[in-house]
């Protein structure tokens, strides 16, 4: 088997496809194509893989060539050195990850000098040899014999023989393989405080002496252990049980030495084992089981965080609506803002309600003067300091708006990335005469007329939807947040007309160069009536078009199909579909019934299969569909401002904000977010927080525990009788807590709480 059929074999049982799928979506990627096209225009060629699949694809494949890469050289490098045998090359063929590859190679690497080299050069291997052919002989006794030169007694002629021993023994790589299957399976992680530790490392208390099976630590108990290691407050050790498992351990190097019995050779070589799995290969297994240890806690963390990010990218929009940012501050004033329906800024004011101005009536005349001038049909409300402060203050306003002018909504909306923007170039170049602090508020209205348009203006890291973000790899945690802002902008699609140079720059086949030339021409000439004036853009060539036509839309223009998904190159294919109607086609688009009697099948042909017609079909029913779900937002109580009004029992509404492995953080208006434990997420057992909750979700919680000195809040999701299910729901997400008696094994609320206060 040649190695891209190898490459795709192996992808195919990964991704659940067949190994036609993955060499059809590889050529594409390999031709420049991007995962959101290829997900959604070329499904014929591969399949109908979805961009999930596509992106682990397009990962492994990557890995796995990188791979065949370095087999080829390992073949080549000890084919040179004259050592290659058939036994060697069908297992450097057989090899299925890059360990095994190295460990194979480890006899045949370069390397410094070492003891086992100076004691072959001091002659000293065939005195090993004797020992293991003649174990009925005494080693010293044989040992006395290679006392010559630089061998000055029996003890360094031994000493000699036992590194050349240990030296092979550790480039074995049957028994490294062997052995890292037994740590996997039995070794135990354990912290130990640092003495003199206790009051700096007070956050890492849980861990002061903590144990437990490598193989089951989740990761948000690994990372917070490697954090506090990374500090200095613990250390860290990975080993067997010691009762057992070094014994365990020792006794599978000496199987591999081929110990038979208790003759004088055995025993010397027995106690070589016992020396090479002390001195050298415990420390290869701590190294190498470490290693898998935080690739296993990043890539999960990394996973999580990604799930997060586009969960909250994914966030129902509250649409097109005239819209007053505020960002609430004390000492410095509330920062206002107001936009117009399309994020246009239209006025801007500083209040100064609190301490140490408290001028509370001036604050008031300027929101009502401000509502009433502009017509603010939303008010959104920055989440932190002072928030609930001044969401009273409003509440207060919006009472006594004159007869005539409509209440706006006000909502509470995340501020996470807001100041990250506000000092940014980008907010400089877009409001180079605006205080930092007003671009602020600008941002927190927009971000609610539409999280995802304003969220990608943010570094993703600094949104604050992870997990110990900072101590993963951040290359590749770029990498992924990358993909997931990539995949929920082309999902949503873009309004090529409106859209900022930010938002165009994560449109598949684009980038941030094409986008300002958009952007550029945009500004020059004015909004582009066609999807085929983009052709005019500098710069943007055949292949950029076909990438990126798809997923903007134009609204009103002179092409109906360009406010669709529908491909300009199937663009033939739907007017054969609507003149199949009889009726034209601005009359067609947006109505099912007219489309009722249209069979998909009757319009394939040599160029789109089955799947492309139906997305046709499904575009002309509802064209520009967005998949994000309608707009709902929590009512926190009244009189529930601090932590310090939490009360057991209590029954509040509020907004998901994280969800980690151990369950999911809500915003319940009280500055410190509660922790639902993922026992308490449903009256069953649930072994992913995500299954019933996701970033966004209106959910109904009760209070359980309030610890206002740590300021830790407990709540439960769980009630008598039925499942809690969140107040909203995506489409298509519907159903997914359901009730069931409590299964055991779910503990840990405690630790899980004093988790949430090391979780950034």
């Amino acid at each position: 088997m040649d190695t891209a059929a190898r490459i795709a074999r192996t992808i195919a049982t990964e991704i659940n496809a067949t190994p036609a799928q993955v060499t059809a979506a590889a050529d594409l990627l390999d031709g420049g194509a991007t995962v959101p096209f290829v997900a959604r225009y070329r499904k014929e060629a591969t399949g109908g893989l979805d961009d999930t699949q596509l992106r682990t694809l397009s990962d492994r494949l990557a890995y796995l060539r990188d791979m065949e890469a370095r087999r080829a050289a390992i073949l080549n490098s000890i084919k040179d050195q004259g050592k290659l045998t058939d036994d060697l090359a069908r297992a450097i063929a057989g090899a299925e990850t890059k360990s095994a590859l190295e460990d194979i190679y480890l006899p045949f690497k370069p390397k410094r000098r070492t003891k086992a080299m100076i004691a072959r050069e001091n002659g000293l291997e065939p005195l090993l040899r004797a020992i293991q052919d003649d174990r009925a002989a005494d080693p010293a006794a044989l040992a006395a014999g290679y006392v010559i030169g630089a061998v000055a007694d029996v003890k360094a002629a031994l000493d000699g023989a036992r590194d050349i021993l240990v030296e092979e023994l550790s480039e074995n790589a049957a028994l490294l393989g062997a052995l890292r299957d037994f740590m996997r399976a039995e070794a135990f992680i354990a912290a130990k405080l640092i003495a003199g530790k206790e009051t700096a490392g007070a956050k890492f208390s849980d861990y002061f002496d903590h144990r437990e099976k490598w193989s089951a630590i989740p990761s948000h108990r690994a990372l917070a252990i490697l954090r506090a290691a990374k500090e200095e407050v613990v250390t860290i050790d990975i080993a067997p049980d010691p009762e057992t498992g070094a014994q365990r351990a020792e006794g599978i190097v000496a199987q591999a030495i081929g110990i038979r019995g208790s003759a004088p050779g055995d025993q010397w070589l027995r106690q070589v084992a016992g020396w090479t799995w002390r001195v050298r290969l415990s420390n290869t297994m701590y190294i190498d089981l470490m290693t898998e240890l935080r690739k296993r806690a990043h890539d999960e963390a990394i996973r999580v965080f990604g799930r997060n990010l586009r969960d909250l990218l994914l966030a129902a929009p509250a649409g097109a609506r005239v819209t007053l940012g505020i960002d609430p501050g004390i000492r410095t004033g509330c920062k206002i803002a107001v936009v117009d329906a399309t994020g246009k800024l239209l006025d801007t004011a500083t209040i100064y309600p609190f301490q140490p101005k408290n001028d509370l009536r001036g604050a008031e005349a300027t929101l009502l003067a401000l509502i009433a001038k502009h017509g603010a049909d939303l008010v959104a409300i920055g989440n932190g300091t002072a928030s609930r402060e001044t969401e009273r203050l409003v509440a207060e306003v919006l009472k006594r708006l004159p007869k005539g002018v409509k209440a706006p909504t006000k909502v509470i909306v995340s501020e996470a990335g807001a100041s990250v923007y506000s000092a940014s170039e980008l907010a400089a170049k877009e409001f180079p005469q605006l205080d930092v602090s007003l671009r602020g508020a600008v941002s927190i209205a927009r971000r609610l007329q539409d999280p995802l348009a304003e969220l990608v203006k943010v570094p993703p890291e600094s949104i604050g939807v992870g997990q110990y973000q900072h101590d993963v790899d951040q290359r590749q945690l770029a990498k992924t947040l990358e993909a997931v802002v990539e995949d929920a902008v082309n999902a949503v699609g873009v309004d090529l007309n409106t859209a900022s140079a930010p938002l165009l720059a994560h449109v598949a086949g684009l980038g941030p160069s094409l986008a300002q030339n958009i952007v550029a021409w945009r500004d020059e000439n004015g909004a582009f009536p066609s999807r085929a004036a983009l052709k005019k853009v500098a710069g943007l060539g055949p292949r950029a078009f076909e990438q990126c036509a798809g997923f903007l839309r134009i609204r009103d223009g002179k092409e109906p199909l360009d406010a669709s998904a529908v491909h300009p190159e199937a663009y033939g294919v739907a007017r054969r579909i609507v003149a199949a109607c009889g009726r034209d086609i601005r009359a067609i688009m947006g109505d099912g019934a007219a489309l009722k009697g249209i069979r998909a099948e009757q319009f394939v042909d040599d160029h789109f299969g089955l799947p492309t017609i139906r997305d046709i079909l499904s575009e002309l029913e509802k064209p520009g569909r967005d998949p994000r779900p309608s707009f709902v937002t929590a009512s926190f109580a009244e009189g529930v401002n601090e932590i310090t009004d939490l009360k057991p029992g209590m029954t509040l509404e509020g907004t998901v904000t994280n969800v980690a492995a151990f369950g999911a953080f809500v915003d319940i208006g009280v500055h410190q977010d509660g922790l639902v434990h993922v026992s308490q997420l449903a009256n069953r057992f649930v072994k992913d927080p995500n299954e019933v909750v996701k970033v966004g979700d209106v959910v109904r919680v009760r209070v359980t525990e309030v610890d206002v000195p740590r300021k830790r809040i407990g709540l439960t999701m769980r009630t008598d009788g039925e499942a809690a299910k969140p107040t909203q729901k995506p489409q298509g997400s519907a159903g997914r807590a359901t009730a069931a008696p409590k299964t055991a094994g779910q503990g840990g609320f405690g630790a899980a709480l004093a988790e949430a206060m090391r979780r950034k």
